[in-house]
């Protein structure tokens, strides 16, 4: 009884003590009592040693006495967490390297706290939500806000949480400007200093899903990784990894997406997905499995990646129009392409393309295009989306898309039709880069307006030359270029082109030497074979260009099949004309034939006035998507073919695949002879 007796005297001391101290609070943060800190710091510790447990008006009294120190300016040994320097924000003390007086901050803010936790934390407890705290942190929609109120109140490990994540969730719908000048408010106020320490602090003790938010919001909020707050937190978490459940894991996912590599960071991401392969099994939220798909990113092991696509394709039932156009994006986030996948996710968007914002249509193109994805049906939905609401575009967002369209060979007639005509009525509305990346649409889909072909190219060329004096070389070769492969040539472009100092510029060495080589090339090939009406001959002057050997070989042996229909001693296989046009069959064939009957086995043609046939087995790719419409560059060969006096016969690879060898030789066999008759019908009128 007496040893209860003297305990509990000494608690009832303690307690009123921290009372009497707590009313004198704002005398305690004056310059006499920072000056004699470590006595009051000795105080505070033998305080909780004789209570056995820490005091609420003993934990606020350390809160405020390090609130003290921030507010009186006093800097010897406050905490710092970030400094500003002449280039931005840095971590002082990050774990690669000390700065001056990192060390001494942490141990006078150990000095500060009590034996078990932090500055002024309290264990959670159940229901705390419920208290005015909280209420009036929802209410906080600025940073300094959140800030004002944590000074004013103890600060537990959940209200760090918490206080940490409305200061990110402040500054979300802010504007750039906004935002940078609200977060230097919030790096300036003294309670920052605070909150930091209570978060470093309080991370062992942390829950698994305040301490993913609480990085999460630390890095969002733009503090450096480096920083010591990151950094513990990071390690806290690392020790934690093993107990964190699907939704923790989700956080740490989405977080680890956003930080820069160093080793911690790719020790923990490695971690993950060590953990996320042996739990993929048990993942039930869709938005938990795609944040761990990105997480584990491109370099996961294949296999860990089939293991995900399967748990995927698993879920889809539960996938909703958001969880499929995130799919999408994830599966290009860690480079992997499942067709079946895919498949469900483009019909899922295709089906709901109304409600699909343009940001969000854009990113899932670009995606589809990275997997190399192309889904007629899902192209084909968006194309007749924005035609259906032409009018609530602007010329530049319709660019973007066609751009993307282009990228994967898509031609969209009625919205490119009703693109150009616009186009047509304001030129003038199109900037240099919009210019160049309209004549690049058209050139390479093969597509201008049919009615007003020669006033769009014309209209081009108008806006083209009013830039010529402040064009970068580079970019006029493109746009002369594009002009050529569509067949016209405009002399002020090429003069200038061709002027010595902008093909020196060019050809001088560089990143891009070869690529320009290659499209000067052919800017010479159209001068020289398509011979342009001007009022003086331009050509590319020798020796200027060292012009790229075309080096291809026969995917098959298409050599027997066309024997069959011409006959022997008639074909050149791999013939390679200009250093630059790959001919897979070369056939020679006499100037009159009356049939069109493959000549009997030994007969082969004979001697005498000769056509020369040019055959091109074209894959996919030289085509627009899903069509035989051939592209740009396709229809620029067959025209310098038609000048060196060949008749090209394009032969499309994608639709001969699916014929018997026996309709393979009679549809190749009508190709041939069909163009050698409208070529001597031509050559006739």
């Amino acid at each position: 009884m007496p040893h209860n007796f003297i305990k509990n005297v000494m608690r009832m001391t303690a307690r009123k003590l921290g009372c009497e101290l707590l009313r004198c609070t704002p005398a305690l943060c004056s310059d006499r009592f920072l000056r004699q800190g470590s006595r009051f710091q000795g105080l505070g510790s033998a305080l909780l040693a004789c209570s056995g447990r820490r005091h609420a008006g003993l934990s606020c009294l350390l809160g405020a006495v390090q609130e003290g120190r921030s507010s009186a300016g006093y800097r010897g040994n406050a905490v710092r967490f970030y400094s500003q320097d002449g280039t931005g924000w840095q971590g002082l003390n990050g774990p690669a390297g000390q700065s001056h007086g990192s060390q001494h901050a942490v141990e006078a803010a150990a000095a500060l706290s009590p034996p078990e936790g932090g500055v002024a934390v309290v264990p959670p407890k159940r229901g705390e939500k419920m208290t005015p705290f909280y209420a009036q942190l929802k209410e906080c929609h600025f940073p300094a806000d959140v800030l004002d109120l944590v000074g004013r109140y103890t600060l537990t490990i959940r209200r760090v949480s918490n206080s940490l994540t409305r200061l990110w969730d402040t500054t979300k719908k802010l504007s750039e400007e906004q935002r940078r000048y609200e977060r230097q408010l919030m790096f300036d106020h003294p309670a920052f200093e605070q909150l930091c320490a209570c978060a470093m602090q309080s991370a062992p003790a942390m829950r698994n899903d305040d301490l993913t938010f609480s990085l999460l919001a630390v890095v969002k909020l733009g503090l450096p990784h480096r920083s010591r707050v990151v950094q513990t937190l990071l390690r806290a978490v690392q020790e934690k990894l093993n107990e964190f459940d699907e939704k923790a894991l989700s956080v740490l996912a989405t977080c680890l997406g956003h930080m820069e590599n160093s080793r911690n960071v790719d020790a923990l991401r490695e971690g993950l997905r060590l953990v996320v392969e042996d739990r993929v099994s048990g993942i039930e939220s869709v938005v938990a499995l795609q944040s761990l798909m990105r997480c584990v990113g491109r370099e996961a092991p294949v296999t860990l990646k089939r293991k995900l696509e399967k748990k995927a394709l698993s879920m889809v039932d539960q996938f909703s129009l958001p969880n499929a156009q995130h799919m999408v994006t994830t599966l290009a986030a860690m480079d992997l392409s499942s067709k079946p996948l895919l498949d469900i996710c483009s019909r899922k968007i295709a089906e709901n393309i109304h409600n699909i914002p343009s940001s969000r249509m854009i990113n899932i193109l670009r995606a589809c295009k990275d997997l190399h994805y192309r889904d007629s049906h899902l192209l084909s939905a968006v194309a007749e989306h924005l035609t259906a609401t032409f009018d609530m575009w602007s010329i530049k967002q319709l660019l973007l898309f066609l751009l993307l369209f282009e990228e994967v060979r898509f031609r969209p007639v009625a919205l490119l039709d009703s693109f150009l005509e616009k186009v047509i009525q304001d030129p003038n509305s199109l900037n240099l880069k919009d210019v160049l990346s309209v004549l690049k649409i058209c050139s390479q889909l093969n597509h201008v307006p049919e009615n007003h072909k020669q006033e769009f190219l014309e209209r081009m060329t108008s806006v083209l030359e009013s830039y010529l004096l402040k064009m970068a070389p580079a970019d006029l070769l493109r746009g002369v270029l594009f002009l050529c492969i569509l067949g016209h040539f405009p002399l002020a472009p090429l003069e200038r082109l061709l002027h010595t100092e902008t093909l020196d510029e060019l050809t001088k060495g560089g990143q891009f030497l070869q690529s320009n080589q290659r499209k000067l090339h052919y800017v010479d090939l159209c001068l020289q074979l398509d011979r342009p009406s001007l009022p003086r001959d331009l050509v590319v002057p020798p020796g200027t260009i060292d012009p790229p050997l075309t080096s291809q070989t026969l995917t098959r042996d298409w050599g027997k099949l066309v024997q069959r229909i011409v006959g022997d001693g008639v074909i050149q296989e791999a013939v390679v004309l200009e250093k630059t046009y790959f001919i897979d069959c070369l056939i020679t064939l006499p100037q009159q034939r009356t049939d069109l009957d493959s000549p009997s086995e030994g007969e082969s043609l004979s001697p005498g006035p000769c056509r020369r046939v040019a055959v091109l087995f074209a894959p996919p790719s030289f085509f627009c998507l899903g069509t035989s419409h051939p592209r740009g560059r396709l229809v620029m060969m067959m025209r310098h073919l038609r000048a060196l006096g060949y008749t090209p016969v394009l032969v499309p690879e994608h639709e001969f695949d699916l014929l018997s060898e026996e309709e393979w030789v009679e549809g190749l066999k009508q190709l041939i002879f069909c163009e050698e008759e409208e070529a001597a019908v031509h050559a006739e009128l």
